[in-house]
């Protein structure tokens, strides 16, 4: 898929005055006490609100992973809220669940019957712009309004592209780009850059989560480093059915103190358990796809980009191409293309940063001046990568060109590839916080100078 009851401030008063001055403390005994004042509900422990961009064509998938959410639904300690948009007319389009369009948000309760919606109808909000980063932080200012928590994860559900800005057919190439929750009625969708505005606007969260593919990337999720603790998505294609909704509800539900890192972890575990199911398995062989999920600490991206500056910065010092060359070719890279249009899967220019690290360390020249010390930061970058940012990664299968996700570690980086054009999209990299902070731009103009 590239394609994932509003409670009202409690107002203070002053104590009544005392009466007039004469009044006798013996009057004042006698007075009726005055009734306290009815406790605050408890606070549950987490709210989990997935602002599901089903506007496009895998609307029915949509449908179907809200009905996956009623299995389990909001209970004692966890809220599940939604807003789920569609539309008419579109590829896939499902008459589904009344055939109704626009937009709703859901309070999701337990329900079996994964047909038919059953959650409480909260509001019908119309039809706004789902690819306006503004819609997305109102959804989020509601929902924590509505539903306060100790704990909160946002989940957006959707296409998604990465870094990059696709241009979209009839847009000029000067426009900003957009990178995740595509509305494909407003042609509309969130930009790389306008994602950490919805947290601006909104307010940070515990947790949040990309149900779309190729967004675990540091470019993307630098954006995100002030917006929440843990940050979950995948360097890969996400297949559908995305996520295992199923085990996951259920295991918070069971587990509602547990803290961002364990509910990512949660995250990343249970969808490691579904694509381990043979049939899953069997899916994946038959997309010719490797599969992966991680979580990681936004705390640590700074860290990241420190570590990541040394080592290419050692890298061109020592000006090893050969083992560059080596590892550009040989590195786990992502489905951006398509078989036909890259049939060897070496144009696509996201792979994983850890392996494409260890690569250039395996095939370096160590005869050569300042070899020892690019190998010794690379080593360093990947043991950061490790032991300090990724809390849990899931990978699974191999890809259609046989390299196995075994080497895909938890967060990918834009690697350029052979030449070629695979999409279409905006030049705006170079305004990315991750392209200022690391200067990583100038390393891949070096690595597009080597010869695959």
């Amino acid at each position: 898929m590239r394609t994932l009851a509003l409670l009202l401030p409690l107002t203070l008063t002053s104590p009544l005055s005392a009466g007039p001055a004469f009044e006798s403390l013996a009057a004042r005994a006698s007075s009726p006490a005055e009734a306290p004042a009815p406790a605050a509900p408890a606070l549950k422990d987490w709210t989990v609100m997935v602002y599901m961009n089903g506007k496009s064509n895998i609307e029915p998938f949509a449908l179907g992973d809200l009905n996956r959410f009623e299995t389990v639904g909001s209970g004692d300690k966890v809220n599940i809220v939604a807003e789920i948009g569609r539309s008419k007319g579109l590829d896939n389009d499902t008459a589904a669940d009344g055939d109704w369009a626009g937009v709703r948000r859901y309070y999701v309760t337990k329900d079996q019957d994964k047909e038919h919606i059953a959650s409480t109808l909260l509001a019908d909000v119309g039809n706004p712009d789902m690819g306006d980063w503004k819609e997305a932080a109102a959804f989020l200012k509601w929902a924590r309004a509505a539903y306060p928590a100790k704990k909160y994860m946002f989940i957006i559900w959707d296409h998604g592209w990465g870094w990059l800005d696709p241009v979209k057919p009839g847009k000029p190439a000067a426009r900003g780009g957009k990178s995740i929750s595509h509305d494909f009625v407003t042609g509309n969708y969130i930009s790389t850059h306008d994602l950490g505005k919805i947290f601006k606007e909104a307010g940070r969260v515990d947790a949040y989560v990309s149900m779309a593919c190729f967004m675990q990337m540091a470019e993307v999720a630098y954006e995100l480093k002030d917006a929440a603790d843990v940050i979950v998505g995948a360097e890969e294609v996400i297949q559908l059915p995305s996520l295992n909704w199923e085990d996951f509800f259920a295991r918070l539900s069971s587990d509602p103190s547990a803290g961002a890192e364990k509910a990512g972890a949660y995250l990343v575990e249970t969808f490691g358990e579904m694509y381990s199911r043979p049939d899953m398995q069997e899916l994946l062989q038959q997309g010719g796809f490797g599969t992966q999920l991680s979580a990681i600490r936004a705390a640590k991206l700074p860290g990241l980009v420190k570590r990541l500056k040394d080592w290419y910065t050692l890298e061109m010092a020592a000006g090893d191409r050969a083992a560059l060359a080596r590892a550009k070719a040989e590195v786990v890279r992502f489905e951006i293309g398509e078989p036909d249009t890259d049939p060897e899967k070496r144009i696509a220019f996201y792979g994983d940063l850890h392996h494409f690290v260890e690569l250039a360390g395996r095939y370096a020249d160590r005869s050569r001046p300042g070899a020892a010390a690019a190998i010794a930061a690379g080593e360093k970058l990947d043991a950061f990568i490790d032991s300090e940012l990724v809390v849990s990664n899931a990978a699974l299968g191999k890809d259609r060109t046989g390299k196995d996700f075994s080497a895909v570690k938890g967060i990918s980086i834009d690697i350029p590839g052979k030449p070629g054009t695979l999409i279409e999209y905006y030049p705006t990299y170079s305004s990315l916080q991750f392209a200022k902070a690391s200067g990583w731009e100038n390393f891949m103009k070096y690595l597009s100078e080597i010869p695959d």
